[in-house]
């Protein structure tokens, strides 16, 4: 059902995203800009508030907009049951051109009535100091041994930002999600305990380099699927793709810079990656020095998808919990543009699924925590989510105009013969109207 009413959405957010860019022209961006984040069309505005009582509700399954000052808090609230894990996810956008400092970043967590903390995520900036979207989210797990924020009923989401007296105090954007996981299999009790040792050797790298251009946000991230793909940052540009990878698959994945002839001057940290699940909660993150000569960085080995990794106290381990599409994203920072020019420099990225497929432990369809076919099917042809449903959108309407267009010409068909019958003169009887009886002889005058 998840799956259906996400494609249901890209279809009508490409279709107006679509007459959007027919009807204003002039508005097109520069093709040498770097492209801002790209929000999901179909987000719902909220405002955040300063006290609980005042939160609005997000519903499950849905995609919201908000936005945070420095050093708010701000309260949203959710309807939980009494049987489903929860979670609710922030990416959080500064604006182009600010500053952020080590530390700044956001805090969400998921409280009951009571201010008990339920479960909590975070996202900072840390080395890599330079504007780009983060993502957390923070969960409400059910758990038969504890009453623990167990009820069912209204729970409050609290997002903080940290933000240092250095940084840029304008507001940051939110892009906010509250989705439920799917129920376990009628009698299915898998491990209470995450795996302790997995395969972290890394894999033989892909050959055969392939041109993949990266999407602006989560919501329009490209589909990638295992290879080498290639592609160009710009100083300041955050690329996004997404990887399908199921259950007890692994994925390795690393970014490498080409060299540039503009200078050798060395910039630490001058490139991030960061891994998101399909819930948009953070994995992991590398960073990459550069100096002008090609360089490269890999992200961890992390553990095959399996639904006891959240057992781990480790958050990037807990947080390879459920299949799905696997977010990478890779920000270049805009300090590059003082010493090598505002021009994209070349992007290799080498991603590597390995494992075989293994069965889903969730009852009936797993939404946005499984993988399926069509998931396959767009990796492979690198399509984004708003491109799917563009291309479903066209199947149906061609369909639906062969289908109107079949029908129109059988009508016209059936019209054209009847106004021909009705045009055609009516034949006289033998000898009537002054005509000669057929075969006799002609009257005389």
């Amino acid at each position: 059902m998840n799956r259906q009413r996400n494609r249901g959405r890209a279809i009508l957010a490409t279709i107006a995203a679509v007459c959007a860019v027919a009807a204003v022209p002039g508005q097109a961006r520069a093709a040498d800009e770097p492209a801002p984040y790209t929000f999901d069309p179909a987000a719902v505005a909220v405002r955040g508030a300063e006290t609980n009582a005042d939160a609005e509700e997000l519903k499950a399954g849905s995609v919201y907009r908000s936005s945070i000052g420095q050093g708010q808090k701000l309260y949203y609230r959710v309807q939980l049951d009494d049987t489903t894990d929860a979670y609710v996810s922030a990416v959080a956008v500064p604006k182009t051109g600010g500053k952020v400092a080590y530390g700044d970043g956001i805090t969400i967590s998921i409280r009951d009535l009571d201010d008990t903390r339920c479960g909590s995520g975070d996202a900072a900036f840390e080395s890599a100091e330079f504007p780009r979207p983060i993502a957390a989210y923070a969960h409400r797990a059910v758990d038969e041994d504890s009453t623990i924020c167990a009820a069912g009923g209204t729970y409050n989401v609290l997002i903080e930002r940290e933000s240092k007296a250095t940084s840029s105090p304008g507001s940051w954007d939110l892009e906010l999600r509250y989705e439920r996981e799917p129920a376990l299999k009628e009698g299915l009790s898998p491990p209470t305990e995450a795996p302790e040792n997995w395969p972290s050797a890394s894999p033989v790298p892909p050959t055969g380099k392939q041109e993949r251009t990266g999407g602006t946000g989560f919501y329009d991230a490209t589909s990638l699927e295992s290879g080498e793909w290639v592609d160009s940052v710009a100083p300041g540009q955050t690329r996004f793709y997404r990887v399908p990878v199921d259950w007890g698959q692994q994925i390795f994945a690393t970014a490498a810079l080409s060299n540039s002839g503009k200078s050798t001057e060395y910039l630490g940290n001058a490139l991030a990656m960061a891994l998101d699940n399909p819930a948009h909660g953070h994995v992991d993150d590398a960073t990459l020095s550069y100096s002008g000569a090609p360089s490269s960085v890999a992200l961890d080995p992390l553990p095959p998808v399996a639904y006891e990794n959240r057992h781990d106290a480790g958050a990037d381990v807990s947080a390879m919990r459920f299949a799905g599409w696997y977010y990478l994203s890779v920000t270049l920072s805009p300090e590059v543009a003082e010493h090598y020019g505002d021009d994209p420099i070349g992007l290799t990225l080498r991603v590597k699924v390995v494992n075989e497929r293994k069965p889903s432990p969730y009852q009936g369809d797993a939404g946005i925590f499984g993988v399926s076919d069509d998931d396959r099917d767009m990796a492979k042809s690198g399509q984004s989510a708003p491109e799917a449903g563009e291309s479903g959108t066209m199947k149906v309407v061609a369909a639906a105009g062969i289908g109107a267009g079949s029908v129109l010409v059988l009508g016209l068909g059936a019209w054209t013969l009847l106004a021909r019958r009705r045009a055609a003169p009516v034949a006289a009887p033998p000898g009537a109207g002054g005509q000669p009886p057929l075969g006799g002889p002609p009257q005389a005058r």
